[in-house]
Parts: structure tokens; sequence; C-alpha cells
């Protein structure tokens, strides 16, 4: 029974949608350089790519809305004398950029104003970085921004040491020290505690301001490099590695705890390094295999990871990069954007949507995201003290305003539901124009009518009421002269109306009748009037048995001129089709005959000219 049901929840349904290539950032020279980094970096306005060139190391930033084909020749951010491994952006200045490289150096750069790869001048300028941090010995793989305190940068280097750097002084007065190569980083939602994978093997979990590893583990036990990533606010580090055997495994760790929640679980047998993301707004993991191009993505939900869905491509990737939360569209119901190196040639837009038809902002399912505010500065952060950066209200930002900081408890509203239309007040059936009579089709006469409805009234009479009613007339509808029938309006079909079934008399042609009309709902067939002498209250009940089958009766008759009307209008509509289908077939008679005749004699152009006159007074 427990395979019938399925797990509620809110990205169940979200499905990764690529970009066609016009679209894609294309002519670019991806580094062919082996180490393992992810190769490129995003924030909400910049893309910076490890950029395979001579004479020294070079990344490229490009805007990202300068998408399509690139100029040959741009503007590179030079000054590694050897190849670039790493780029970071700061996390709350999109224009500040880290690098790291094989000359063991650590640069800092700042994207002009106003930056673009297009310019008009014979010679492209590079951009010159506008710091250096040098204490490392041996070259520096990877680079890391603290997410809550600013300005303060953490970078792993080949002389088996992680240093953390206040680039605003340049100084280096923390240092973290491994036995063996450092693969992987991560911090934590407040920038307090800091996760490594090394070469070792183990998982260490590190108090960098007490420069001492609080926690290790074994971790994955395949030879192959493995990665970390720390899941936001949770407690929580999820680690993709290889099992002896070089099956891909993924599991979830909770610092403190020496085994991994649930054990290590297999993913498949594909060599490729898997590369964490996580997505705090969402929780959600995905996991971007390195040289092939399939995407997994999991929510994390008590403990464990609920594979939601994959997105497949014959495209292997070698780098990736996604988005921070308040870069993505929330227009278009976006929760994760992607970008994807492609043959080392063009980068390619992935954007993870949530299939919704609501044009309105969808607060279930976008959260606070994190802002561009740090929590504390780099001094606070060095003397002690913790916090995790405020948020900001994603709804204000899909209204087109500038975003609005929430506090710490907020929770977003229900989305709110489509607008329901206000009932609408029970009212008197609306009377309907008289149709005007057409000659092709007389009425009923009335004679008929009263003869009709007079046997069935009489059906029902007692003995009492047959003798009390010997002087009154044998109906209480008297039969009105039919009015003169006015002209026929003009049509603009050939295919008669449906005729009318009934003339009403106008007010000043009704006759006295003994009996008032009953009233019913729906459009009497025929209106007597009251009775001249007699006044309004002087007419019998409205219970009496013979209104009741007068009623019973109309109802009959309204219900077989409704059934032959609806026949007639059936009828009509079939030939109008045909008709339509008749001009379908002349219009493209003529057309194959325009195409065959092309550039014919001036004859053959009037006899189709001929032919498309007559064709359109058809249509009209």
């Amino acid at each position: 029974m427990a395979g019938r049901f399925v797990r509620a929840s809110k990205y169940r349904h979200v499905f990764g949608k690529n970009t066609r290539k016009e679209f894609c950032y294309d002519n670019l020279h991806i580094s062919r350089n082996a180490w393992d980094t992810n190769l490129i970096k995003a924030n909400p306005d910049y893309l910076s790519v490890n950029w395979e060139s001579s004479g020294g190391g070079a990344f490229a930033v490009i805007p990202l809305e300068e998408r399509g084909k690139l100029p040959d020749q741009i503007p590179l951010f030079r000054g590694h004398t050897a190849a670039v491994l790493d780029t970071d952006w700061n996390p709350f200045n999109d224009r500040i950029i880290a690098s790291a490289s094989d000359d063991a150096k650590v640069f800092i750069w700042q994207v002009p104003e106003n930056f673009t790869l297009y310019t008009d001048a014979e010679e492209v300028t590079d951009v010159t970085p506008v710091s250096k941090l040098t204490g490392h010995s041996r070259k520096v793989g990877q680079v890391l921004f603290n997410p809550a305190a600013e300005n303060i940068l953490a970078s792993a280097s080949g002389d088996l040491t992680i240093k953390l750097w206040d680039i605003g002084t340049g100084q280096a007065s923390i240092a973290l020290k491994h036995p063996d190569i450092v693969q992987s980083l991560s911090w934590s939602a407040n920038g307090s505690m800091l996760v490594t994978t090394s070469r070792d093997k183990k998982l260490r979990v590190w108090d960098v301001r007490q420069e001492k590893a609080v926690h290790e583990y074994p971790g994955h036990e395949g030879a192959k490099n493995s990665r970390a990533v720390w899941l936001g606010e949770h407690n929580r580090i999820a680690t993709t590695g290889f099992s002896r055997m070089s099956d891909r495994q993924i599991a979830l760790w909770e610092p403190g705890r020496k085994d991994p929640i649930g054990g290590f679980t297999s993913l498949d047998s594909i060599s490729g390094v898997c590369m964490p993301f996580w997505d705090d707004g969402s929780s959600c993991l995905y996991l971007a295999g390195k040289g092939d191009g399939n995407i997994r993505y999991f929510e994390y939900d008590n403990d464990k990871f609920e594979f939601l869905s994959e997105y497949k491509s014959s495209d292997p990737q070698r780098g990736i990069a996604f988005v921070p939360r308040r870069g993505i569209n929330v227009h278009e119901n976006e929760i994760m954007r992607a970008y994807k190196t492609v043959n080392d040639s063009y980068i390619e837009p992935i954007s993870f949507t949530v299939p919704r038809r609501a044009e309105v902002f969808q607060s279930d399912i976008f959260p606070p995201a994190t802002g561009a505010r740090p929590a504390v500065s780099a001094k606070e952060w060095l003397d002690g003290k913790t916090a995790v950066p405020a948020k900001i209200d994603l709804e204000r930002i899909y209204e087109g305003k500038a975003p609005v900081e929430v506090p710490a408890e907020y929770k977003p509203q229900a989305a709110a539901p489509a607008p329901v239309p206000a009932p609408v007040a029970a009212l008197a059936p609306k009377k309907e124009p008289e149709p005007a009579p057409i000659a092709a089709r007389s009425p009923p006469k009335m004679s008929d009518q009263k003869a009709s409805i007079s046997a069935m009234a009489n059906k029902f009479q007692d003995d009492d009421e047959e003798s009390n009613d010997d002087d009154d007339d044998a109906s209480s509808f008297e039969e009105i002269a039919r009015p003169a029938p006015r002209a026929a309006l003009p049509t603009r079909s050939t295919v008669p109306k449906p005729p009318s079934p009934i003339v009403a008399p106008t007010r000043t042609e009704r006759a006295p009748s003994p009996v008032k009309s009953p009233q019913v709902t729906s459009p009497p067939i025929w209106r007597a009037a009251p009775p001249a002498a007699a006044p309004r209250t002087s007419s019998p009940p409205v219970s009496s048995p013979i209104d009741a089958s007068v009623v019973e009766s109309s109802l009959v008759e309204i219900k077989k001129l409704l059934e032959q009307q609806t026949k007639i209008i059936g009828t009509q509509s079939e030939q109008i089709s045909a008709q339509s289908q008749v001009i379908s077939q002349l219009a493209a008679e003529v057309e194959t005959l325009k195409k065959k005749v092309g550039s014919g004699s001036a004859e053959q152009s009037e006899r189709i000219r001929k032919l498309e006159l007559e064709l359109e007074v058809a249509r009209s």
C-alpha cells in the first residue's frame, strides 16, 4: 500500500529547462586545466570564467545580459603569472571578485563601472587587480568568501593550509593546517564553522576562529575527489564521493556524529566527480556530474534526501555555477538557475522552474532570500561575533520595487488564491426581444391551441365546476387576430434564419379574458389580458386545477417548440459549415492558379482577379 501514496511537496514537479544556442554565451576559451574546481562562478550580474590564455593566467567576466556570440577579443582580468584555478564573487558586493592561481597568489579585483565586452577601441584594455594577497608557498586551489562576515575570504593551498584573509587590510590572521591537500571547503550559514574534505579521505569541521578541527570523521573511501557543502542554516553537511568500487555516493552528516545519517547512498557508477550545490530557500540539493550532462536534485526533509527529478542532457559539463537566490526570475516561477560549460566553447543557462499558471507572486515557493548586507564586519567577526545575514522579501522584487529586509521570524503568507467572481443575484428572467416574423413559416393557430388546452382542462374539472362554468366561455383564452407581418430584415448570408415559432400580440391588441393568466418563470407562448370589467382581485386563485393544467400544457408546448427550433438551427449550422468548406476550396484553387500562372499574361491575371472578387463576394 505504501507505493500508492506520493509524498507532498511544493517542488515535486520542478523541471530543468535549457536555453537555445543563440541565447547562450558563445565563442569562449574555457580553461582546460585539470585542477578540480567548478571553472565558472555566477552572481546576479556577472559570470566569471577561467580562461585558456597564454602569457600568464587570466579569467573573463561576462555581463549576464550580453548573450550570444562574444567578440574574438574581449577584455580579460590579467595579472597572475600562472593559470587561474578558481574564482569567487563577494556575496555583498557584486563587483568584487577574488581569484586563486597556480602562482601561489590570491588577487582581488573590481569590475569597472558599465563594464562591457563590446568596445570600439582598436586595442582591448585588460583589467588589473586592486590588491594582491601573498602568503601561500604553493599553488592556491580554492577561494571562498564568508557568507556572513564582510571581506572575510578563505583560500586553500597546496602548502596544506587554509588562510583566512581580511581583504580590506590584506592580512591573514588565521591559518588552518591540514595533513593533506584540501579538495573542497564550505562555510556554515553564520560563517563561524568551516567544513573541508581532504585527500586523506577525512571530513573535518573547523571552528575557524579557534583554529582547530572540532570534528573529524572518515569520509568516502574512494580514491577520487570528494566534495562537501553545508546545508545553509541547517546543522547538516552533505558530501559526495566514491566507494571503494568507484560508485558515486552521497551522504548526510551531523556535526558531532561520526557516521553519516542513513549511511552512504550509492548514485551510479559514472566516473565524474559530483559537484553539490545547496539552495537554502527551497531546501533542495543539486548534484551535477563532471563529465556528464545530468543534474539530479533532491529535497531535504526529515534528515533524508528525497529524490525529485533529474535534468538530462547529451552535452557534458566540466564546470557549473548556480546563481544566488536573489538573482532568480520570480516572474517565471524560477527557483534556481545554473550555468554549465559545454565543449569548453560556450556556457548554457539552465532554469529550474515550478510549473504553475497563477499570475501572482507565489509566496509559498519563494520564501525570503539572503540579502546583500553582511551580518557583521570583518573586525567584529574576528573578535568573535556571530550572526546570520538579514533576508529580503522577494515579493518586492516581483513587484519591481527595491528589496526590503524582513525580520528573522518572518513567515511568508500563503499564495493568494485566484479571484472568485461575485455571485450573481437571482433576477427575473430577461425578456428577450420578439423576433421578426418570417413568411416562410406561419405560427400555430390560436384556435387549435385553444381547443387542445380546453380539452386538457376539462379532463380535470369536477361536476360542480362544470355546472358553475356553463355560462362561461369554453376557454380562458380568446382567439386574437394575427398582427400584420413586418418586413423581413436583410441578411448577409443566403441561408434562411430559423423561423419564429410564435408571434406574440402587441399590448394594444390583447383581448380580455375571464381568467387571469398564471405567472411562470419561462416566457409564455401567449398572453391573456385581464378582463376589462372585473377588478384584479376577482381572479381565481393560482392553485386551481384549471390553472395547473394550463401551466403544464404550456410547458409541454414550449418544450416541443424549442426542440423544433434546435433542429432547424442544427440544419442551418451544417449548411453554413458546408458553404465555408466550399469557400475554402475556392480560395485554395485560386492560390494554386496564382502559383501556376506566376507572372503570366494580362488576360490570365485579369481572370484570376475576377475569381478573387467572386470569392470575396461569396465570403461576404
